[in-house]
């Protein structure tokens, strides 16, 4: 199959290198001419410089050049992108084409996740949007890339739709699973980077492993707490797509999240985390969405509020956590 994939950072180009090895024509698009060239001259990406990419990915800065022909088409750009990109596509997809999002976060604005986005702005084109299919799971792009063994989940309200998509990146390094609940593994996906700066903050400050341990693991309740409020299936929240995503998030050298909450730990503003980090912190973007939706649905989200008065209010980590541990005393069996 020719599977096309907008979006040429990390995630989409190891998401490239998966499929191509299991034999799919892969077109690339980036919107980025520097981006494109590079790829296209050397067979690497400049942020994963242990991978050599396989033969017959094709890099092209022409959007239709990448939908045409294809039979499934992959949003992968970060997700304040997702919206202009998606609405730029519109005009190539074609109905028969089954249309995936492996992109993570919640737009500010609208309280949307990636799929809801791209099935507004393609509405018209004849693409069901009970048929789109999001993509999530412990997947950090360096290790899929390599050929590590891990697994993604393809969620879709479609059962064909997301068996054909979960055939496509099977392999015996990558084990695919199916989800018919969309919108839980886009929470997921979208919320646990909050979490992960969490971890890092409380890394950085030095506070030890069952300080992170603790955070992780509140850290999902809340989560699924705002997923239940809101529809979601309970289980969702401690699979894959949910534990499974925010393990790897809260813990691996490679989660920018994680390394962004170290640094503010460590006494940096999160402007100066994020330039030095030099890429896309996608649970910054999720901070506002996360933390209307709470008001909106009147879930308590205690953990997400501090990461949000932390990075958005300026507020010095150490008060912070200490008002977190002086809460009263819940039941840890009430989600």
């Amino acid at each position: 199959m020719k599977i096309g994939i907008l979006g040429a950072g990390t995630w989409g180009t190891a998401l490239a290198a998966l499929l191509a090895k299991n034999g799919h024509g892969v077109s690339l698009w980036s919107a980025l001419p520097e981006e494109a060239e590079q790829l296209k001259s050397t067979g690497r990406h400049r942020n994963l410089p242990e991978v050599i990419l396989p033969h017959g990915i094709e890099y092209t800065l022409d959007i239709a050049e990448a939908i045409c022909g294809a039979g499934l088409v992959i949003f992968v750009t970060p997700s304040e992108f997702i919206r202009p990109t998606a609405a730029r596509a519109a005009a190539h997809i074609e109905p028969h084409q089954i249309v995936a999002s492996a992109a993570k976060g919640i737009e500010k604005e609208t309280l949307m996740t990636m799929t809801e986005i791209i099935s507004e702005e393609i509405d018209g084109c004849g693409v069901s949007p009970k048929a789109l299919v999001a993509l999530s799971g412990p997947t950090h792009a360096e290790e899929v890339a390599l050929g590590l063994p891990t697994s993604i989940v393809a969620a879709s309200e479609n059962e064909e739709a997301a068996l054909t998509v979960a055939s496509l990146f099977s392999n015996s390094c990558m084990r695919a699973y199916v989800n018919s609940d969309v919108r839980g593994v886009e929470l997921c996906g979208a919320l646990k980077n909050i979490i992960a700066i969490a971890a890092g903050i409380c890394h950085g400050i030095e506070f030890g492993d069952n300080a992170k341990a603790m955070l992780m693991t509140r850290g999902m309740t809340e989560i699924a707490r705002l997923g239940i409020a809101m529809g979601c299936e309970k289980s969702t929240f401690y699979g894959l797509s949910g534990i499974g995503d925010l393990i790897v998030t809260c813990t691996s050298r490679h989660s920018r999240n994680n390394r962004c909450g170290e640094l503010i730990g460590k006494g940096l503003t999160y402007e100066e985390a994020q330039r030095e980090i030099g890429m896309v912190v996608e649970g910054y973007h999720a901070l506002e969405a996360a933390v209307e939706l709470s008001q909106k649905h009147n879930v308590e989200m205690p953990i997400t509020q501090a990461v949000y008065d932390v990075i958005k209010r300026g507020r010095s980590p150490y008060p912070v956590i200490r008002e977190l541990m002086t809460r009263g005393i819940k039941d840890e069996s009430v989600i």
